[in-house]
């Protein structure tokens, strides 16, 4: 970290620097290559329920449950040298408190060889059982009920329609409009079944090696010349990135609603804009439902707006089927995109705040081993 600028005002930089750790609103530590807890900011303080004295007395084995995953981060960050991240690590314990989860984002720090500084970012419990593989529950939870649907809704339906266009044709011009008014509704019920549909298909997903730029550059393309023809999309990509294990049309898909759903956000806004980005994140780990293996999700999609953000109440439910704040919404499509993407093993998450909204898609990457038997050696499938 650098310090300040001559003439600033700020004294000496190491008050600078903790001064600005203290106004971030995460607990922060640095642990020394003996593993004493060299500094913690404030919000480190309060989380581990000691002044940063008594931690520096105390080695981050003693702070943590025994066989902590954080433990296990520290020495792969020293052996790697690289910043690591792992998302939802329960460190819970009496001296922490029960249901602490956490996300961990550790680095290591040149100046200080060995050492490592860590930051937390605190998840409740509840936060972790409802949105770790969010896309999973949203899928079972519609996938009977679409089943159920098609069967029992759409044929008496059917029935329904064919008899408002009987009783059209000698209906007087005023229940006319009734029947149209009835066969009309009809359509968009069927219509929404059939979109239910989609969630009970249960077929293996035929994937192969995807280059993720062309899936992005084709859907740039359709909301160009559609739906966000007067928006400003950006791009930020990395293009060393290794392909994705995908299907290419089911991501074109998933990209398709989350870039509608951005140019949603934005709306008239002559200022509105879309980032789409790319970006290599070897040190992202996620736990997966039914394993203890922490399974490395590397590539990692973006989709940004600057929209007046989601609202705090609907965030943690977003991608439940049903949940929408649009009049006329079915709230379909981000329970679809969950599923996709949960199909895929990956994760997508929500971040939002008063100054944009970010869906966030974790991806596997291709390893080119026999599972991906039949790729496309381009990876882009025509």
């Amino acid at each position: 970290m650098s310090g300040p600028a001559p003439g600033s005002g700020m004294g000496n930089p190491a008050d600078a620097a903790q001064i600005v750790l203290n106004t971030i609103r995460r607990p922060v530590i640095m642990v020394d290559p003996q593993g004493l807890v060299s500094f913690a900011n404030a919000d480190a303080e309060d989380f581990f329920r000691s002044s940063a004295a008594i931690l520096a007395r105390n080695t981050l084995e003693k702070l943590v449950p025994f066989g902590s995953p954080l433990l296990a981060l520290v020495d792969q960050v020293r052996e790697r040298k690289a910043p690591v991240n792992e998302y939802r690590v329960d460190v819970s314990s009496p001296r922490l408190g029960i249901d602490k989860v956490v996300d961990l984002y550790a680095a290591p720090v040149p100046e200080f060889p060995g050492s490592v500084v860590i930051m937390f970012q605190e998840r409740s419990m509840a936060d972790k059982i409802d949105r770790q593989m969010t896309h999973r529950g949203a899928a079972r939870s519609v996938t009977g009920l679409a089943a159920m649907l098609a069967h029992e809704i759409k044929n008496p339906l059917s029935g329904i329609r064919g008899a408002a266009q009987l009783l059209e044709l000698s209906a007087s011009d005023e229940d006319r409009a009734l029947t149209r008014l009835i066969t009309e509704e009809t359509d968009r019920i069927v219509s929404m079944v059939d979109r239910m549909e989609v969630f009970s298909d249960e077929r293996p997903i035929d994937r192969y090696p995807v280059n993720i730029h062309v899936v992005l550059d084709h859907v740039k393309a359709i909301a160009k010349n559609g739906f966000a023809n007067r928006i400003k999309i950006m791009e930020d990509y990395d293009p060393s990135l290794p392909p994705v294990y995908a299907n290419r049309d089911q991501l074109i898909q998933v990209f398709l609603n989350l870039v509608k759903n951005a140019a949603e956000a934005v709306g008239s806004d002559p200022q509105g804009e879309i980032t789409l980005s790319t970006a290599f994140r070897p040190g992202i780990r996620v736990s997966m439902p039914g394993t203890p293996d922490r399974v490395s999700l590397p590539l990692e999609f973006c989709v940004r707006d600057n929209g007046p953000g989601v609202s705090e109440d609907i965030l943690p439910i977003l991608f439940d089927p049903f949940i929408t704040t649009k009049l006329n919404g079915s709230g379909l499509g981000l329970a679809l995109v969950a599923k996709i993407i949960g199909e895929h093993g990956g994760i997508v998450e929500c971040d939002s705040t008063a100054r944009g909204t970010t869906f966030r898609v974790l991806m596997p990457a291709w390893k080119g081993t026999s599972a991906a038997t039949g790729a496309n050696a381009q990876g882009d499938r025509g």
